[in-house]
């Protein structure tokens, strides 16, 4: 855990340094533009390491399959599944038999895009980047590197969902869907999401993951029926039990702040209803996720907005408040991050390269 810590306190210095020396944003009126080359600093210390490590998760797994696959029959065995990913690894194994190219490749083009997309809309890039690690989704990202390579994808399609180009977001959508199928859900979560906030639409979903956690038997009994043909079928068998009920307190808690101070956030951005539709989506899940755990991947597709939208938050209270909200911020995430790493997780950091601290 020493690199993590490390990486949470140079990182986060970074991007405080890096929004300090930041010029008045022309694009989002309220916002301001970091630093280029000090954000550019944070997303290298990011990549180095997410890429460079080769313990967390299921990276073992994915380097062990690197080294053994043959992928060229891969691909011509397995057509329709996730033919991206087998095509990015054969290309990968024609430079070099090391598997650690893979972690460090999707570890480089995930947090690339995740930095670029806190760079342009995030109000606090700090924040944002703060909590990307501090909600354990950095450390997500290490794990599942297929599924968080597609999430960070789609969050560089966020321009065209932000300027109605639906035709641009579903064809980033289709090229994702090659690297992990279940990216195609969120074709119709574009046109779910290009509506105001705090609408009936909103109330219905929440009120309906309240529903499916008290007949959860039922929801997934359709639910696994209607996937019994793909590739995800197998997750029927899977029994692990739910995931933790205090992530998805971490996650929602901040949505109650973005529903009283709506109308000044619409004023500061007004844009950010998508951030709050897409972060409300992303709590209906992991709500839905306390019963069993597989649906929290499906919330990795909608972290990355609710990081965004708490560096806006921050913004709704009063000038004078804003200090003690953002420590009070960083404290909890704080606090959640070392409940979640150290105490119940025990996560552990290992590297062939980074040996300093590990």
């Amino acid at each position: 855990m020493t690199v993590l810590w490390l990486t949470l306190v140079s990182v986060f210095f970074l991007a405080l340094s890096a929004r300090y020396f930041s010029t008045p944003s022309v694009a989002i009126p309220y916002s301001v533009k970091p630093n280029l080359l000090l954000a550019l600093f944070v997303g290298i210390c990011l990549i180095l390491v997410g890429g460079l490590q080769k313990n967390i998760g299921d990276t073992p797994f994915y380097m062990h399959s690197f080294a053994i696959t043959d992928f060229q029959m891969a691909i011509y065995q397995n057509k329709q599944k996730d033919i991206g990913f087998n095509l990015l690894q054969l290309l990968l194994k024609m430079m070099t038999n090391d598997p650690q190219i893979l972690i460090f490749v999707v570890a480089f083009v995930t947090n690339a895009l995740i930095v670029i997309g806190f760079y342009k809309y995030s109000r606090l890039f700090e924040l944002s980047v703060f909590v990307y690690i501090t909600s354990g989704a950095f450390i997500v990202s290490m794990n599942g590197i297929r599924q968080y390579l597609v999430a960070a994808i789609l969050f560089a399609a966020t321009k065209y969902i932000l300027d109605g180009s639906w035709k641009k977001y579903i064809a980033v959508v289709l090229v994702a869907s090659f690297f992990h199928q279940s990216a195609l859900i969120m074709i119709p979560i574009y046109f779910l999401v290009r509506k105001k906030a705090w609408t009936g639409t909103t109330y219905l979903l929440l009120s309906a993951a309240v529903l499916i956690v008290f007949a959860f038997n039922e929801f997934s009994s359709v639910l696994f029926s209607a996937l019994k043909d793909t590739n995800y079928s197998e997750y029927q068998n899977i029994s692990e039990g739910g995931a933790n009920v205090i992530r998805a307190v971490v996650f929602a808690a901040p949505l109650l702040f973005a529903y009283i101070g709506r109308e000044k956030l619409r004023a500061l951005f007004p844009k950010i209803d998508i951030f709050v539709n897409l972060s409300i989506l992303g709590v209906v899940v992991m709500i839905i996720s306390t019963q069993n755990w597989i649906f929290a991947r499906i919330a990795i597709y909608f972290n990355q907005y609710l990081f965004v939208l708490i560096a806006w938050i921050v913004m709704v209270f009063r000038e004078k408040d804003r200090k003690l909200i953002y420590l009070l911020i960083m404290m909890l995430y704080l606090a959640f991050f070392f409940y979640e790493a150290v105490v119940s997780l025990g996560v552990t950091y290992r590297s062939d390269y980074i040996t300093w601290f590990s």
